[in-house]
């Protein structure tokens, strides 16, 4: 395994993650938590994410009991949990959103649910229309001030957003936001590359991605059509499929098709190679990974060999047949 700074922070982890979304709490149980997290420990990953709102509030509570019956030293590995869409199926208004209240009691429920006492990683998941910048920051940096929280952040923040954020930071001598989670495939290159190109320097912005397959895309799976078994022929994620698949000018089928040739003519399975380009660049802090089995978690730890032994004409070629 490979280990890399979290932005500017001295916090250093895995260069692959293991994150909860869509798995834990709806196709993972404990028991299949408890080997899939003791696979990842045992290749050295050493981040676990997950959320409020993962299976409302149940991909906490596996991954939580998972972590417990494991017993792994709590000073060797970080968890993480994000707040805004709430833990229930239509949350009240106090029960979502970044209001000072509702970040609070998140956290607390997060510490519970998952069965620590401090969380590594606290992710503000979307941006609050509702709520002042300023009102998060300071019940961020309470928390932080607290020892339940040791570094925050964003997710899928503008940069205009997150800029203000570590304004107000600035100006109140408060703790600043440390990462940002944003998507991150050949599919979708745009926020990561372009719109937060400044902040890496000018702030020190860690990222810690997520869906570097493009939700099973760029392994090939939906290739020829929408599977029976897979994820996106699922009725509660028709929302995730109609994203992915309704907007024809993105042709992001036809582009998963070219990638997935490559990948053919490379000798290589697509799932890890879409994850070794990821890794490429130098401002992604760690890659999270979803698997529901050991098997397919192992492949795609093969990203890490598969990173070194590619230059940059197979990237470029990767980036071409996607575009």
């Amino acid at each position: 395994m490979q280990y890399r700074r979290l932005g500017a922070s001295g916090l250093q982890l895995s260069a692959l993650s293991f994150g909860a979304w869509v798995t834990f709490g709806n196709q993972v149980g404990r028991g299949e938590a408890r080997e899939l997290l003791a696979a990842a420990w045992d290749h050295g990953i050493n981040f676990f994410d997950n959320a409020e709102t993962y299976a409302n509030g149940e991909a906490e509570r596996v991954m939580g009991d998972a972590l417990a019956d494991l017993r792994l030293p709590r000073d060797s590995w970080c968890v993480s949990s994000k707040v805004y869409f709430g833990a229930v199926d239509r949350p009240a208004p106090t029960q979502r959103g970044l209001s000072r209240k509702h970040v609070h009691d998140a956290c607390h429920e997060a510490l519970r649910r998952l069965r620590v006492d401090y969380l590594d990683l606290f992710f503000c998941h979307r941006p609050d229309p509702d709520t002042p910048i300023a009102e998060t920051v300071w019940a961020m940096d309470t928390l932080v001030r607290q020892g339940k929280v040791l570094y925050w952040g964003t997710s899928e923040w503008p940069a205009q957003a997150i800029r203000e954020a570590h304004k107000v930071a600035r100006a109140h001598h408060l703790v600043a936001p440390t990462m940002e989670q944003p998507q991150y495939n050949l599919l979708h290159r745009e926020r990561v590359e372009l719109e937060y190109a400044p902040l890496y320097s000018e702030l020190g912005l860690g990222t810690t991605i997520w869906s570097p397959l493009a939700s099973g895309l760029l392994t090939g799976k939906y290739n020829k059509g929408v599977p029976v078994d897979s994820r996106l022929a699922q009725g509660s994620y028709a929302w995730l499929r109609d994203a992915l698949l309704s907007d024809p000018e993105a042709k992001r089928v036809e582009r998963a098709q070219r990638f997935t040739k490559v990948a053919e003519e490379l000798g290589v399975a697509p799932a890890p190679l879409a994850i070794a380009w990821c890794l490429h660049n130098p401002h992604v802090s760690t890659v999270m990974l979803g698997a529901t089995k050991v098997a397919q978690l192992l492949q795609n730890l093969e990203a890490l060999d598969l990173a070194e032994r590619f230059d940059d004409a197979t990237w470029s070629r990767l980036e071409a047949a996607t575009s």
